[in-house]
C-alpha cells in the first residue's frame, strides 16, 4: 500500500486549499448574513452560487465521480485528501464543488443504473449544479436500519407506478432547487426473497400527491445549507413506469451500491472536520489564560490536543487503506474496512469535537464558532447510512464466521 499523493492529487490539493483560503472560509459568515435576509431560509445565498461558478471555472467540480465521462475520473485514493479538505467547511465547500450529499450518491446511482433518458433529464442538470435532488428511503414508522422493513408501496397500474408512503429525514428536500426524488419502496411486498421486494423510482418533486410536509431538526438545527431534512408524504403519487431505476426488485442492491461510496465520503470529510476542530483548539489554547497561565500550558489541554492528533492520524490511515482497497479489489472486497471506518470515524470525531467545545467554554456551544454545528453533523453520522450497531453486528459476524 502506497498512500503517497500522485502528481494529479498534489496539484488538485494545492488548488483546492487555495480555493478554501481565498473563497470558502471568507464566505462562511457572508452566507449566514445573506441567508438571514432571504425571503425563505431554504433559498440559496448568492455567495454560494458565486462559489459554485468559481469552483467550476477552476476545475474543482464533480471531483467525487470516478467515471471520467461524468466527473473528474479520480480514484477513491485520489479523492480522499480532497474530500478531507472540503470537510473543513462541510456546510459550504462540498456544495460549492458539487460534491455534496445526497446529490453525490444520486448522481452515482443515475450514472450506474439510469437509462439514457434518465441521465439526460436528471443526471446532466445535477452534474451541472442546476438542480438538487433527494434520496427517499428512511421512514418514521419502521426501523429503517433494516431496509427490508420499508413499507412505502410502489404499485403497478398500467403504464404507471402509484407511490404511497411516508418518509422522513429526507436530506435536501427543503431546498426549492430539489427537483427529483429517488424513492425506495416495495413493488413486491409478499415476495419470497425479502431483498428483492424493493425497487427505486424517480419521482419529480412537482408530482401531484407529493407533499414536503416539514423540516426535521437535528439537535435543533434545520441545516439550511444542505437543504434540510424533510418529512415527505407520497399520497398515490403517479409516475410513468419508465421512471423505474434499474429493474424491479433491484432497489436493495442499488441502495447497497449507493451507500458504500457514501460511507467513505462521509468519513473523508469527517477527518477534515476533526482537523478544523484541532486548529480551533490550538488557536483557543494559545489565546486564553486561566489560573495564571495560558490554556496551552495546562496539562489536560495538552493531552486533549495530543490525543486528537493521534486519533486523526489513525483514522486517516484506515480511511486511505479502505479507499485503496475499494480501488484495487472493489467495494465488496473492502466491506470489512468500509464498516470499520463507518464505526470508528464518526465516534472518534465526535469525541474530538466534544473536547474542542469544552476548550471554548460557552463559545463552543454558540453560533460564534462552527463547533456546535460540526458536532451535530458528526453525531448524526453515527446514525446515517446505517447506525453503528448494524455495522458492528455485520462486522462481528464476519469475524466469527471463520471460527464457526
Amino acid at each position: 500500500m502506497d498512500f503517497a499523493f500522485d502528481a494529479r492529487t498534489e496539484e488538485l490539493r494545492a488548488r483546492l486549499l487555495a480555493f478554501m483560503d481565498e473563497y470558502v472560509y471568507p464566505a462562511e459568515a457572508v452566507a449566514e448574513e445573506q441567508r438571514a435576509a432571504l425571503a425563505s431560509p431554504w433559498d440559496t445565498p448568492a455567495v454560494v452560487e458565486e462559489l459554485k461558478a468559481e469552483a467550476r471555472r477552476q476545475g474543482l467540480w464533480n471531483l467525487f465521480l470516478p467515471d471520467a465521462g461524468y466527473g473528474a475520473g479520480l480514484t477513491n485514493l485520489q479523492y480522499a485528501p480532497l474530500a478531507e479538505i472540503t470537510g473543513r467547511s462541510p456546510h459550504l465547500a462540498p456544495t460549492a464543488t458539487n460534491c455534496a450529499a445526497p446529490d453525490t450518491g444520486n448522481m452515482e446511482v443515475l450514472a450506474q443504473f439510469g437509462n439514457e433518458q434518465q441521465k439526460k433529464q436528471w443526471l446532466e442538470p445535477l452534474l451541472a449544479g442546476e438542480i438538487r435532488s433527494a434520496f427517499a428511503m428512511t421512514e418514521p414508522e419502521v426501523a429503517s436500519s433494516d431496509a427490508t422493513n420499508i413499507t412505502t408501496l410502489i404499485e403497478r397500474d398500467g403504464d404507471e407506478y402509484v407511490i404511497t408512503g411516508r418518509k422522513w429525514y429526507i436530506s435536501g428536500a427543503m431546498n426549492p432547487d430539489c427537483a427529483i426524488f429517488i424513492v425506495m419502496g416495495k413493488t413486491d411486498p409478499d415476495g419470497a426473497d425479502i431483498r428483492r421486494q424493493q425497487s427505486m423510482v424517480l419521482v419529480p418533486r412537482d408530482t401531484p400527491g407529493v407533499t414536503v410536509k416539514r423540516a426535521m431538526q437535528v439537535f435543533g438545527y434545520e441545516d439550511h445549507s444542505h437543504g434540510g431534512h424533510a418529512e415527505v408524504v407520497f399520497d398515490h403519487a403517479r409516475v410513468p413506469v419508465a421512471n423505474l431505476v434499474g429493474e424491479e426488485g433491484g432497489g436493495f442492491a442499488i441502495a447497497q451500491a449507493r451507500l458504500g461510496p457514501g460511507r467513505i465520503h462521509h468519513c473523508m470529510r469527517l477527518i477534515g472536520m476533526a482537523e478544523r476542530a484541532i486548529e480551533l483548539m490550538c488557536r483557543r489554547a494559545v489565546s486564553r489564560t486561566a489560573f495564571g497561565k495560558a490554556l496551552a500550558q495546562q496539562g489536560v489541554v495538552q493531552n486533549w490536543i495530543a490525543d486528537a492528533r493521534v486519533t486523526v492520524e489513525q483514522l486517516r490511515l484506515l480511511v486511505l487503506k479502505t479507499a485503496w482497497l475499494m480501488d484495487t479489489v472493489g467495494n465488496k472486497g473492502a466491506h470489512t474496512e468500509i464498516q470499520a471506518i463507518k464505526i470508528a470515524t464518526p465516534r472518534a470525531v465526535v469525541g474530538i469535537l466534544d473536547r474542542a467545545i469544552q476548550l471554548h467554554g460557552a463559545g463552543g456551544v454558540s453560533q460564534d464558532f462552527p463547533l456546535a454545528e460540526l458536532y451535530a453533523s458528526a453525531r448524526t453520522l453515527m446514525l446515517a447510512d446505517g447506525p453503528d450497531e448494524v455495522h458492528q453486528r455485520s462486522l462481528a459476524r464476519r469475524e466469527l464466521k471463520q471460527y464457526l
